[in-house]
């Protein structure tokens, strides 16, 4: 049963750890595509938007629903915003000038350059995975890929992409007792409260990340550290806050959410060998294949907007200064958008799915390299797979924020 709103939790992170409660999604788009969900104190509570098309209506007009309080559910005090301000944190046209710091290394040029080596990477990941019998997906295939990926184009060493990940997953984990020792929600974090996600791990990759910095301000090499030290905007160059924030946004969405799109595409084809069947017969289906596990798997649930003028929808009143979340886990399988939306189809098309948001200005930068990831770690794994089962259940991240798999016990025959 769906249950009535004061029983759907969206914003408790537990309310995701078994799995995604969907069935509250599909209650909401049939029955109050816009409402208000109260929250635990010093919150105050939010509209969720749950349709397809006021998903797209929300994110492409930021001139009513500005990014510029804060991108989370987190309600943050003025020098909590400044201080932890990343690109995501701004509005057009502040925006729009930062993206173009680093957009000319997420271009389709710039794809057909990193692929070689994405693919090279890829290959070997897979090799030493089906070089054992059993194994933990996560940890020996899909957090390997974009995180190496990643250093390439960050500009940092291969050996340091262990510590990289380490620290990406204490950030985004925030609310998970297996990743930090200061549970957002749980523990007091005031003493973390200018750090990006209130993570201490921030401080240590910020701090990796003047290290980088320091060098390549000196030496300027093809890569993004090196764009960011040298980067104007508006005529001045980023802040320390600016450039740690923006480089701390680089590893974080660069590596958390590819991964778990692997792994949660590795599940959908484990639980539909049908599909996997049609992709070993004809591999040219592969990039339809990876835009069903985005939309299938769709890793960020949600992003934060706030009103800045009083708007009706739906015959709901939403004042200025509300929160207003929208929720891409449940625009992803809106019936009046995707037929049969829970059937996972590697030849879905249209597919006009809402994993990297909806367009507008704030449309992943990423997109480019994790469709490639995602699209060559699948073309170099799935032919040398004979078989592969689990040996035990999944584990979830604990998050109200990223659907996330933190590990996934598997048992292969390699051809």
């Amino acid at each position: 049963m769906a249950g009535s709103l004061t029983e759907m939790r969206l914003a408790d992170p537990d309310s995701y750890v078994e799995r995604v409660p969907y069935e509250w999604f599909d209650h909401l788009r049939r029955d109050a595509p816009v409402s208000w969900h109260e929250e635990p104190s010093p919150n105050h509570g939010f509209w969720a938007i749950v349709r397809h098309a006021d998903v797209d209506m929300v994110m492409n007009d930021p001139a009513s629903f500005s990014s510029a309080r804060g991108v989370t559910l987190e309600e943050m005090a003025p020098d909590e915003l400044e201080a932890r301000r990343s690109m995501m944190e701004t509005d057009p046209p502040r925006h729009t000038r930062m993206r173009k710091l680093v957009s000319p290394l997420f271009t389709p040029r710039a794809m057909r350059e990193y692929e070689p080596f994405a693919r090279e990477i890829a290959r070997d990941v897979v090799e030493g995975a089906l070089a054992q019998d059993e194994f933990d997906f996560v940890e020996e295939v899909a957090r390997q890929l974009p995180i190496r990926v990643l250093a390439r184009v960050l500009g940092v060493p291969d050996d340091d992409t262990p510590q990289l990940v380490a620290w990406g997953d204490r950030m985004i984990g925030n609310m998970d007792p297996e990743f930090t020792d200061t549970v957002v929600g749980r523990d007091d974090t005031s003493a973390h409260r200018l750090l990006p996600f209130r993570s201490p791990a921030a401080a240590e990759l910020t701090e990796y990340g003047h290290a980088m910095g320091a060098l390549r301000r000196d030496d300027p090499q093809n890569d993004l550290v090196s764009k960011l030290v040298h980067a104007e905007v508006e005529g001045q160059h980023l802040t320390k806050p600016e450039f740690d924030n923006f480089f701390s946004l680089l590893v974080v969405a660069g590596n958390e959410t590819t991964r778990h799109t692997i792994t949660h595409g590795m599940v959908a084809l484990m639980e539909h060998p049908d599909q996997m069947a049609r992709l070993a017969e004809d591999p040219s289906l592969m990039p339809g294949a990876v835009e069903e596990m985005l939309r299938y798997a769709t890793v960020t649930m949600q992003f934060r907007r706030t009103a800045t003028r009083e708007v009706e929808l739906h015959g709901r009143r939403i004042r200025a200064g509300d929160k207003v979340v929208v929720w891409f886990i449940a625009a992803d399988f809106d019936e009046e958008v995707f037929d049969d939306p829970y059937r996972f189809d590697v030849t879905r098309t249209p597919n006009p799915h809402q994993a990297f948001g909806s367009g507008g200005p704030h449309f992943c930068l990423g997109a480019p390299l994790a469709r490639m990831e995602i699209r060559v770690m699948f073309e170099e794994l799935l032919p040398r797979l004979a078989s592969i089962e689990a040996t035990g259940p999944t584990s979830r991240l604990r998050s109200n924020f990223i659907n996330g798999v933190k590990h996934m016990p598997v048992r292969v025959r390699a051809r």
